[in-house]
This record gives structure tokens, sequence and C-alpha cells, in this order.
């Protein structure tokens, strides 16, 4: 009986070494991710997919393809992609994922959504023990996870111009909440600005003839992270009717995000 125990006290030793040793690698991958990113050249598979599959980096010039490429890059080596209900997460899921994160914060090149370390990806809509019913997507600021169903994230860029992507308006998300967490990235948003636009959002909620034209969907004045959210989608998949019908949530937004979807092949060479 005492070697029974011996032994598996030695198993439980073992068992959390190699997970505390494989936890603090993963620990390193993130912290060299930069330099990982800049040194290494980006794997051809990732440009493949880029240019088969995200219209967004499709119209960049050849300069900022390749900051795209090192950002969708360095995102990729920064978070854990964890496959819940599935065997794994596939190469093609983690770089267009990570684009989607690339494609909001192109113009914020130092904001890699830090707070948000693990990336949880199911097949289709799950269960939430909590709410009780089936979710697309969600941020969970408390764990640093975002969670995402793949069928739901490729519906959003199959259908480039409704303006309902998952991933987009998952990463809106967090990346407002990411702007007010105290970490290397606090703070990148202009409060004034994120002031103006929320005062924009209670303004359009408030009137009626803006759900009647069939604009914006009624889900953004669920509250003012979701108007944000539902505006991202509409910012960057139908760019100039949100222009017209709301030209002063476009003109917040481009100073936001620091980009102009109308005008992608003149972003600034800084980026």
């Amino acid at each position: 009986m005492t070697s029974v125990i011996l032994v598996a006290g030695i198993m439980v030793v073992v068992f959390t070494l190699r997970r505390q040793l494989g936890e603090g690698y993963q620990q390193a991958g993130r912290i060299v991710a930069p330099v990982r990113s800049r040194v290494l050249p980006t794997p051809l598979a990732y440009k493949e997919i880029l240019l088969r599959y995200f219209p967004y980096y499709q119209k960049l010039s050849p300069g900022h393809k390749l900051t795209f490429e090192r950002k969708v890059c360095e995102f990729i080596y920064r978070k854990r992609f964890i496959p819940r209900n599935t065997i794994h997460v596939t190469t093609e899921a983690k770089v267009l994922i990570a684009a989607s994160a690339v494609q909001i914060t192109f113009g914020l090149p130092h904001v890699y959504l830090q707070h948000f370390s693990k990336i949880l990806v199911y097949p289709d809509a799950y269960y939430s023990s909590i709410t009780e019913r089936f979710h697309k997507g969600e941020v969970n600021p408390r764990f640093g996870i975002i969670v995402l169903s793949w069928q739901s994230f490729v519906e959003g860029y199959i259908h480039p111009t409704d303006a309902v992507n998952l991933g987009l308006h998952e990463m809106a998300h967090a990346l407002r909440i990411e702007n007010i967490i105290r970490n290397d990235e606090y703070n990148f948003f202009d409060d004034a600005l994120l002031e103006q636009f929320d005062s924009w959002a209670y303004k359009v909620c408030s009137t009626i003839d803006t759900w009647r034209e069939g604009f914006l969907r009624p889900y953004a004045c669920t509250n003012v992270h979701e108007f944000f959210s539902v505006s991202v989608e509409n910012f960057f998949e139908r760019p100039a009717l949100l222009k017209t019908e709301l030209p002063e949530v476009y003109s917040i937004l481009v100073k936001l995000l620091n980009q102009d979807p109308l005008n992608l092949t003149h972003q600034t060479e800084t980026l």
C-alpha cells in the first residue's frame, strides 16, 4: 500500500512539474512574441490564407500588407487558442481570428488585446450553463477569454456587407474593455472622443426613425458597448452607408481606430 501511495505521489509531482513547465514555455513564448514576429518571416501558409479569404488585407498596399502580416503573427504568438468540442484549432482558424483582431487594431500599432490571452473556439453555437441559452460568442474580462463559434465567425466573412460579423463584434468588445484595464496597452482611446461616441449612441437610440429605416439593427441599443460593437461592424462592412447615415459616428470611429475603411490604400506609413 505504501509503495502505491508513493508511486501515486510521484506521478502527481511529475504531472504538476510538466504542467508548470508547459505554462512556463507558453509564458516565455508570449513574452518574445514581438521579437519573434519581426525576426521570423511570416509563414507562407498565413499569407495564402489572408490572400484567399481576407478582403481587408487584400486592399492594403504592399507595405501595409507586411505590417498586417506581422501583427497577425504577433497576435497568434501572444495567445492560446483552445479548442472546445473539437480536436484542435486549425491554422486557418488561428490566422483568420487573429486577422479580425488586427483589422480593428491596425491603426493602433501597439494594441494586441493583451488582457485577453486565451481564445476559445467552438465548432458551432455553444450552450452556457450561466445564461441557460446558446451563444455564438462572448468576451470574458474576468478570465481574459474571447469565445467564438467558428461557424458563426466564418459566416460573418462570407456575407461581407450585411454588417453582422461575429469576429469584428467580439473583438470590438474586447478592444473597448482593453482600453480600461491597467496594463501596457491601457488608455489608448481619447477620453473626450469616447464620450462623444457614447453621447451619439444615446442620441441615435432615442430616435425611432433610425430603426424604422432599418440601418443599425436594434440590438445596438442594448447598451453603449453593444452600440460600439455594432457600429464597428458597420464601419468595416458598410463604411460608405455608415458615413452617409451617421456621419458623426463614422468620423469619431475614424479617429478612435486611427483608420478609414474608405481609404485603406492611403493609410499612414507609420502604422
